[in-house]
């Protein structure tokens, strides 16, 4: 997809940075994206001020997205203050697709309790956002709430288990968020949460003497020989070792997304309606589909490493037009970005097991070179940091907080489109 497909930007995205973090339930699967949306202003003169201007700004931005592109068929939870919540602009969100994140800000004044009634009424759900204790606030504002959000990070240590007793009811469920590390996923787990919300899923956990599976392997030693320009009989050859790879090669061509006008029953015919570069596209997609099944973009790793992949492919050919070749190298290092979780062993002991350019090795050991500052600019974007540093960050690699923006629809649109085949 070029990136001229999707929606051109409108000039609020010359303002902000959209992050989409992922919220998971128990059983690690995707239900919800919280779109955070972060003030480019300091590195711009559009820089605005004003509350009010700034949430009816941030408001419109989002229900402009097109929330079933930006979130597919998960729900976006969008934060807002008290400005946003009084004002008429808010029922330009899609209530059936919005949860609405009351920020700590907001005072639970007879006022603003009613408004909250009223948009309920209208069909609007609320959550209540960076909780950290029992407030007279969060007493009043809890009844009219679907979600409460507890932010981990910033609470006393030890203070979270007696909160959740507080907290827990059967009329609203309990989401963590800041959720760094396997070991506060597990705890919070064991107090009764519901959602989660944080980065632990994408840190690698490293185990010693594990070792990529049998099937795994089949898949990089394909990868090998695709990027040894290796003959189309060897790459058939090897195909046709693993009955998982072919069964799931055999499925993919025969989807209305590949274009095929009649049903491909060989490897050798598949292969070639696929071409290499869109089979080598799917194979680094593959290794992250689990128990050798279908692939469910519910997996939150999947979706973030194919997001990585197709975000660096289209910066890569914004910033370097017609290099196709080096677009290809920005989705290879944005999928890889995240092996090392996948198969819980170090990132160098990935490369070992596949040979790549010494620039793809740069980028994913140490952040090294153009693609490094690529992969280094996403994975800020992902955790919403602040718009200073992806500014910072954007300016060095003579990129537009709006071109950003396309980029990202853009990447998002094909990610949802594109793993639904697999």
């Amino acid at each position: 997809m070029m990136i001229a497909a999707s929606p051109a930007p409108s000039k609020l995205a010359d303002n902000f940075f959209l992050a989409r973090q992922p919220i998971l339930n128990r059983g690690q699967r995707l239900v919800a994206y919280e779109l955070l949306f972060r003030d480019a202003g300091a590195h711009n003169a559009a820089h605005i001020t004003d509350d009010a201007e700034a949430t009816a700004t941030v408001i419109a931005h989002a229900s402009e997205l097109g929330m079933a592109q930006v979130v597919g068929d998960q729900m976006a939870f969008v934060n807002v203050d008290a400005v946003g919540l009084m004002s008429d602009f808010i029922r330009f969100l899609p209530h059936d697709k919005v949860i609405l994140e009351i920020l700590e800000s907001v005072k639970a004044t007879p006022e603003m309790l009613e408004r909250v009634r009223e948009l309920k009424q209208a069909g609007f759900r609320f959550a209540l956002d960076d909780v950290i204790g029992h407030s007279d606030d969060v007493q009043k504002f809890m009844p009219l709430c679907d979600v409460i959000k507890v932010d981990i990070k910033d609470m006393q240590p030890g203070t979270l288990p007696a909160l959740a007793r507080v907290l827990k009811n059967s009329k609203q469920k309990l989401l963590a968020e800041k959720v760094e590390t396997i070991e506060e996923f597990q705890q919070c787990m064991s107090l009764g949460f519901e959602y989660f919300q944080g980065y632990y899923f994408a840190r690698p956990v490293i185990l010693s003497g594990k070792k990529i599976s049998p099937s795994q392997l089949s898949v990089l030693h394909l990868l090998d020989l695709l990027d040894t320009d290796a003959s189309n009989q060897d790459v058939e050859r090897s195909v046709k070792h693993d009955a998982l790879i072919t069964l799931n090669l055999l499925r993919l061509v025969n989807t209305p997304a590949v274009g095929a006008r009649y049903r491909i029953n060989s490897v050798g015919h598949a292969l070639m309606v696929l071409g290499r570069r869109q089979l080598r596209r799917w194979l680094q997609i593959l290794l992250y589909v689990k128990n050798g099944g279908t692939a469910e973009f519910t997996s939150p790793l999947l979706q973030l490493a194919t997001t990585r992949g197709k975000t660096m492919e289209l910066m890569v050919e914004h910033l370097r037009p017609g290099q196709r070749v080096s677009a290809d190298i920005g989705f290879t290092v944005g999928v890889m970005s995240l092996m090392d979780t996948l198969f819980s062993i170090q990132m160098r002991d990935v490369l070992e097991s596949v040979n790549v350019l010494d620039e793809v090795r740069a980028a994913l050991l140490h952040r090294g070179g153009d693609y490094g500052s690529m992969l280094n600019l996403i994975e800020h974007l992902e955790q919403g940091r602040d718009g200073k540093t992806l500014a910072t960050l954007l300016h060095q690699l003579a990129l537009k907080p709006a071109e950003l923006y396309t980029i990202q629809l853009a990447a998002i649109e094909w990610v949802t489109d594109y793993t639904r085949t697999i």
